[in-house]
């Protein structure tokens, strides 16, 4: 059947945002364990308790599955109602099925600290000072104390880029799911499409940053959410900095004699490069401004660099030897 909260936070199935304030408000002060040191251990199981009540009841996703499915459910793979992303999970839309549902509970510690403005308040409390906590004369004018809001880690996520694109450059956009917080520290799901802008020329490892696209939590700064740009592996090209790579397999007639090199850009352009030299094995064709654009200046470009992989037969005849002997020599 599993834990129930509503019994648990004393208050009945209809209980409004108020009422489950106010419980939490009463529970959570009782059974804090820094105010049971003679019982700390049944305090603290009991204060964990009260503050996965009162997370799942006042959020009304997570109050939704639990009204419906449970714990066993909240807890297991049941997608939520609108099938957004629970709080403190960022999800990405691949197309490839329904994002599962799994909620994990928050420490009870940040709970309470949201609550009351600090997460051990008891030596003002429970002190001498009783409003010690609000600051100086609390009808003066005086502002509750918080700690500056944290910044949540950034969300990081690789963006894999064909060659062609990163020549050429494209659009790509992004579907994301994340939470959003209203004034009331409410929080509910939406889905938002970012546009990236691949420019010429960039390189694996290029971040793009998007600002505080994480989930909304109160008193948490949310995350930035950064696509790191991969490379795709290209059946013709290899890139080595703003240099395109190509090998080609020729025999060892076609090093001595001559070769022409048929190839297709990036942008699909015909290239042709005869070379009349003889081709060592370490020989390298460099064509000027054929490589790739150069991000801070597309109009400038690297190089092409084309190696070769050259043949050489197995055995030859006599007669063979002997002619080559004959041309090698004269």
């Amino acid at each position: 059947m599993g834990v129930d909260y509503y019994k648990i936070l004393q208050v009945d199935r209809n209980a409004k945002d108020d009422d489950l304030k106010k419980a939490y408000r009463k529970l959570a002060m009782k059974w804090h364990p820094d105010k049971n040191p003679n019982n700390k251990k049944e305090a603290e199981a009991k204060f964990k308790q009260i503050s996965e009540a009162y997370e799942v009841l006042s959020d009304p996703q997570k109050r939704a599955v639990y009204d419906q499915y449970g714990e066993e459910g909240l807890k297991g793979q049941v997608p939520p109602p609108g099938a957004g992303g629970p709080t403190g999970t960022t999800f990405f839309s691949t197309g490839d099925g329904p994002t599962t549902y799994r909620f994990t509970p928050r420490s009870a510690d940040d709970i309470f600290a949201e609550f009351f403005g600090s997460s051990s308040p008891f030596g003002s409390f429970f002190g001498d000072d009783i409003f010690g906590h609000f600051g100086e004369g609390v009808g003066g004018g005086g502002s509750m104390h918080q700690s500056a809001p944290r910044k949540a880690p950034p969300i990081e996520q690789t963006l894999p880029c064909s060659l062609e694109e990163l020549y050429k450059g494209t659009m790509k956009k992004m579907k994301i799911s994340r939470e959003i917080a209203d004034m009331s520290g409410k929080t509910m799901p939406v889905e938002e499409i970012l546009t990236i802008n691949i420019k010429p020329g960039w390189k694996k490892g290029t971040k793009i940053t998007f600002p505080e696209k994480g989930n909304e939590q109160p008193n948490v700064i949310p995350s930035d959410l950064i696509f790191i740009i991969d490379e795709k592996p290209h059946p013709v090209f290899t890139r080595d900095g703003n240099d395109l790579v190509v090998t080609q397999k020729i025999s060892l007639a076609e090093a001595l004699t001559g070769y022409t090199v048929h190839l297709t850009t990036l942008d699909g352009r015909n290239l042709t490069i005869p070379i009349s030299t003889v081709i060592t094995p370490n020989y390298e064709e460099v064509v000027p401004r054929e490589g790739m654009p150069i991000p801070k200046d597309p109009t400038k470009k690297g190089n092409l660099r084309i190696k070769f992989n050259i043949k050489f037969p197995t055995r030859l005849t006599s007669e063979q030897k002997a002619g080559i002997k004959k041309l090698l020599a004269s």
